[in-house]
């Protein structure tokens, strides 16, 4: 039986009809959306958005995803609870945020119409069960690239996403606060209490997720947080400190806002030739299934990236009022499209990969895959080539095979990371599992 919304729009309204889009179909091919300039067609606003994603099922009968020619997947640990980010401590061991979203009532989803398609949006990626709240230590001594060894390594954490080690101190991005941790190389569990660097936006939460990165000196910390909406709808006093990287003082927790305009900032890294820093966003909805296009950007120091005011520079968005052109005159239009809707999270440049040739200069990229393009786009990861110090060409499948035949989501990529023997993780928050691509010997 289908799920209908109550009250006066059950009568015109139903599941099958959103999840066949309500009119709205994909006006360019799927690869659609990519590289320094792509084609942007006209907004195409429906009634009702467009909702495709792919329910969430795990992985079946022994399938795995699918690796690159010249490469091997391996499960590097399995059995994880929602597993979000992955992150390298010097000594190799490896980091698993195992996190989802902190509750939402009907009052963080919004009411109406929209409230009800965003719940159902979460029902079928299956956000069904309260969030670990911690992080995992694994660890594969043997390097034979399966973890022997799993330890609760941080525990009644908040949403925890991105983490990062400086000197001694683990800082840890938590959907409310970015905190810090004591630690000692070697260890597989952290007892001592948080310390509070800051407080970040949290409350009702559109965007949860929060990633950490540091300075090459480790001066600095810098901190991405997401909108709090698809378009400032909730009203732009609600997007305070929101849709930024935050730049932050490691020892005193001064921070001010790096950059702007950026709707929901996720994966972030020092291109290793220029040193400047790179993010990839998920960009805004509701405007067709071929607008706007996620990307990959450099980031420059006060920077504005057009949210909510304009997309893909001076691209304005009329759903906006009152608008702002003086925001949208400066607007900077991003470095490189991803496709449309692909949901870019985690990002790993190359460094000290041992993958094939072909991915020695360049970044890898989770897409977690849309939920509202027909036909579906991301659900893979994907490289991303570089030279002199940009992005070049088109982007090249690395890890595939994320929806099986029947349209169901087996896994899903989130972060991604280089370990100690060059090969790549990948977290997968459906298939509960960290894969692990490799060169074949």
């Amino acid at each position: 039986m289908p799920i209908r919304p109550s009250g006066p729009l059950s009568a015109a309204l139903c599941a099958t009809c959103l999840l066949a889009a309500c009119g709205d179909s994909a006006l360019l091919p799927e690869g659609a959306g990519i590289g320094p300039s792509p084609t942007l067609p006209a907004p195409n606003k429906t009634l009702i958005p467009t909702v495709h994603i792919a329910p969430a099922k795990g992985w079946r009968d022994g399938s795995m995803p699918q690796p690159v020619a010249g490469t091997v997947v391996t499960k590097f640990a399995e059995g994880l609870a929602h597993p979000r980010w992955a992150y390298v401590l010097p000594n190799g061991d490896v980091l698993i945020a195992e996190s989802d979203a902190p509750p939402k009532g009907d009052e963080a989803q919004g009411g109406g119409i929209k409230g009800w398609v965003q719940n159902l949006v979460m029902k079928r990626a299956g956000s069904k069960v309260p969030s670990a709240d911690r992080i995992t230590l694994l660890r594969d001594a043997d390097g034979d690239g399966v973890a022997e060894t799993r330890k609760v390594f941080l525990e009644k954490l908040s949403s925890p996403f991105g983490m990062v080690l400086v000197g001694n101190d683990l800082f840890v991005a938590n959907a409310d606060a970015l905190v810090k941790f004591p630690y000692q190389e070697g260890a597989t569990s952290i007892a001592a209490p948080a310390t509070k660097v800051i407080d970040l936006p949290a409350g009702i939460n559109h965007h949860w997720t929060k990633n950490v990165i540091a300075s090459a000196d480790g001066s600095r910390l810098y901190v991405t947080v997401g909108s709090n909406s698809n378009v400032g709808e909730k009203g732009m006093d609600q997007e305070e400190g929101r849709a930024a990287i935050w730049e932050v003082e490691r020892t005193t927790g001064i921070h001010r806002i790096f950059a702007s305009g950026l709707r929901n900032p996720n994966g972030m890294g020092w291109e290793p030739t220029t040193g400047a820093l790179w993010t990839v966003v998920n960009e805004r909805d509701e405007l067709g299934s071929d607008l706007v296009p996620d990307y990959l950007t450099s980031v420059k120091d006060g920077g504005f990236y057009g949210w909510p005011y304009s997309y893909w520079g001076q691209n304005v968005d009329q759903r906006i009022q009152p608008a702002r052109p003086e925001l949208v005159a400066k607007a900077i239009k991003p470095d490189y499209g991803l496709g449309n809707h692909v949901a870019p999270l985690g990002m790993a440049f190359a460094t000290g990969s041992r993958l094939p040739a072909q991915f020695a200069n360049g970044v890898f990229i989770g897409e977690h895959g849309s939920w509202n393009r027909k036909p579906r786009s991301g659900y893979k990861v994907v490289f991303v080539p570089f030279a002199n110090g940009m992005p070049t060409g088109q982007p090249i499948d690395v890890l595939t095979g994320f929806v099986d035949s029947e349209g169901n989501a087996s896994g899903r990529p989130v972060g991604v990371a280089i370990d100690k023997n060059g090969g790549l993780l990948v977290a997968d928050d459906v298939g509960n599992t960290i894969w692990r691509v490799a060169a074949i010997k």
